[in-house]
């Protein structure tokens, strides 16, 4: 698949599922429950033990319908290697210029994280195709539409405090997409995997009527 046909289905996807686990097996069982409930397109965090092996592993059982991605994705050696194991984007906390460089050395979607208006105008300079708006908890869904009004050609999406009940709000201020962590996955804490799916299932549900409304308004 190529770049620009990760980035639209990243778009088409609307949410990225954040797998983030203490062992690889974990990772493998948050990332299976995502895709039972629907999600389409998940990272995996770099702070999970063997992340390279999941994505790769996710990449063999999911080609062509699942889109795999690293998460904390902090250096371009990093990236490097994600790439190799199969990863078909890249997301980070903040802005390493020399991740996005190295994304687009090898036509690979790069989503640094950013917060400031300078951060979001230097990751977007340098390259990046979608800013993650991150920590998004700590500012809001206002804070988006903030940032659209002086920066409309940068695509936004906010992480961290996405749930169920304010999904449509981070929407309807300009959001392209969003990274959804906890509140889709905690319950695999506990090894409740089933909840998990179920919890996909409704983020997925709940994007599909937002969109709905949206397009009969």
């Amino acid at each position: 698949m190529m770049k620009l046909e990760v980035l639209q289905a990243i778009r088409e996807a609307g949410m990225v599922a954040i797998v983030r686990a203490d062992s690889a097996q974990d990772a493998l069982l948050q990332a299976e429950a995502c895709i039972e409930g629907g999600v389409r397109a998940l990272e995996v965090a770099f702070t999970t033990p063997g992340a390279l092996d999941v994505i790769k592993t996710l990449r063999e059982r999911h080609a062509g319908r699942v889109l795999i991605g690293a998460g904390t994705v902090l250096d371009a050696e990093t990236a490097r290697l994600a790439i190799l194991a199969g990863a078909q984007f890249m997301i980070a906390p903040n802005v390493n210029v020399d991740v996005i460089r190295l994304c687009n050395r090898y036509q690979v979607v790069s989503m640094p994280g950013a917060l400031t208006p300078t951060e979001v105008v230097q990751a977007a300079e340098a390259g990046a195709d979608i800013v993650k708006v991150f920590p998004a908890d700590a500012v809001g869904p206002h804070y988006v539409a903030a940032l659209r009004a002086p920066l409309p050609h940068i695509a936004l999406m906010p992480t961290g405090g996405v749930t169920l009940e304010n999904l449509g709000t981070w929407f309807k201020y300009g959001a392209v997409a969003v990274g959804i962590g906890g509140s889709m996955t905690g319950p695999a804490k506990k090894g409740n995997y089933a909840e998990v799916t179920a919890n996909a299932a409704a983020f997925v549900a709940r994007l599909a009527a937002i969109r709905k409304e949206a397009a009969g308004a």
